[in-house]
């Protein structure tokens, strides 16, 4: 118990990671600019993890007190199944999450030269770097980035969670496609039948 006492209330490491994660929204303009909701979910969701990983493990604490009894080492906290697997989590997390900005970067760079760096009427349908095989890489991104903290520090709240954020960039990825249909007709209408909205070759 004394490690885990050790671990958390550190609100520097907190701020930290809020800020780090936080800092991919820089590189996705959400749609229209005017909604929130998708930056909101994702920031509260960093949140959550930063919070339970080096603040208060709420979800340790909430289950410990339904449950009667203290959560072993590994469940719910730190390094999700260390017991089991060791820090394999934390590796895969950190995989992840660079395979999450790598797909962010590269859809930034491609899609802000060739369309949102345009004049209303002049962008063109981006069809380079990673938008060859996927239509959404910055949402793909964040989805991967929210992965990552499940597998570095899985809990409840993050749990609960994930399935949100799916269907809400899923949501917002459709509403763009209507939008780029609207602007582009047929041409977009055959990059779709050429890409895959989020994991390429899949989905």
């Amino acid at each position: 118990m004394d490690i885990l006492q050790g671990h958390f209330h550190q609100w520097g490491a907190v701020l930290f990671f809020v800020l780090l994660y936080g800092a991919a929204l820089f590189f996705v303009p959400f749609y229209k600019k005017m909604d929130r909701k998708p930056a909101t979910a994702y920031l509260a969701f960093a949140l959550a993890f930063a919070i339970e990983m080096h603040g208060i493990p709420m979800s340790m604490y909430l289950i410990s007190w339904v449950i009667g009894k203290n959560l072993p080492e590994g469940i719910l906290w730190g390094h999700t199944l260390v017991g089991a697997i060791g820090h394999v989590g934390m590796y895969l997390s950190v995989l992840v999450s660079l395979i999450g900005i790598s797909i962010i970067g590269n859809g930034w760079y491609h899609i802000y030269h060739k369309y949102w760096s345009k004049k209303s009427g002049q962008g063109q349908v981006v069809k380079t770097g990673v938008y060859r095989y996927i239509r959404h890489p910055q949402y793909a991104g964040l989805i991967l980035l929210c992965l990552g903290m499940i597998l570095n520090w899985a809990t409840l709240p993050l749990l609960l969670a994930f399935p949100f954020v799916i269907a809400l960039y899923y949501r917002l990825a459709k509403r763009e496609e209507q939008d780029m249909i609207n602007e582009f007709g047929e041409e977009y209408i055959m990059y779709m039948s050429k890409t895959k909205r989020f994991i390429p070759f899949l989905i």
